[in-house]
């Protein structure tokens, strides 16, 4: 992985000189520099619009209590997309105006999300990525099935500690001596 970082850290830059190299010698100096303000310009314009559009769609989502999945991974597609456009070059541009295309993003984010998941770093349960990659038994319908034990407390609850529907009650110890009436522990219960 460093060795990639080096080598985009080398190569990007040499690519881009050779680009304003060949387009400068093509079309003049001015028109060059000019070239490269406008896209930054127009990349700016296009992150508000497609920006403000995913932070609705990721508002919605969310008010219909859904993980805005597709939404973060077009954020982050738009992020990258604004950065790009804003560095000087041609093949930045080019990039970024690529990831500005709805299903360039899509496609983009399903591979990504589908890294994320063969990677173990997320679990999937069900498909939070509409027509995203399902997982184990999610992929033929099942769930995941957790065991445990859990109490019902779902009566009235008038907020008293003693009410036995109050939740904040105090539970019975399971290893304490039986403390049912006529029992000698009971302190209820007066001894002769």
């Amino acid at each position: 992985m460093p060795l990639i970082i080096l080598a985009l850290l080398i190569g990007i830059p040499l690519i881009e000189i050779a680009l304003f190299i060949e387009i400068g010698d093509e079309i003049g100096i001015w028109p060059t520099i000019g070239l490269c303000i406008a896209t930054a310009l127009a990349g700016s314009l296009m992150l508000r619009v497609q920006g403000l559009s995913t932070l609705m769609r990721a508002r919605a989502a969310m008010a219909r209590d859904q993980m805005p999945v597709r939404e973060m991974l077009d954020g982050i597609g738009l992020a990258i997309a604004g950065a790009l456009l804003l560095t000087p070059g041609f093949a930045t541009d080019t990039v970024g105006l690529l990831l500005f295309i709805p299903a360039v993003r899509r496609w983009l984010g399903r591979g990504f999300w589908s890294f994320l998941v063969k990677s173990g770093r997320f679990h999937v349960v069900g498909t939070p990525f509409p027509g995203g990659p399902r997982s184990g038994a999610n992929a033929r319908g099942g769930g995941t099935v957790i065991d445990g034990e859990y109490r019902d407390i779902t009566e009235a609850d008038d907020g008293k500690a003693g009410n036995p529907a109050s939740p904040w009650r105090q539970l019975p110890d399971e290893t304490a001596p039986d403390a049912s009436p006529g029992h000698p522990t009971d302190k209820t219960e007066k001894q002769p």
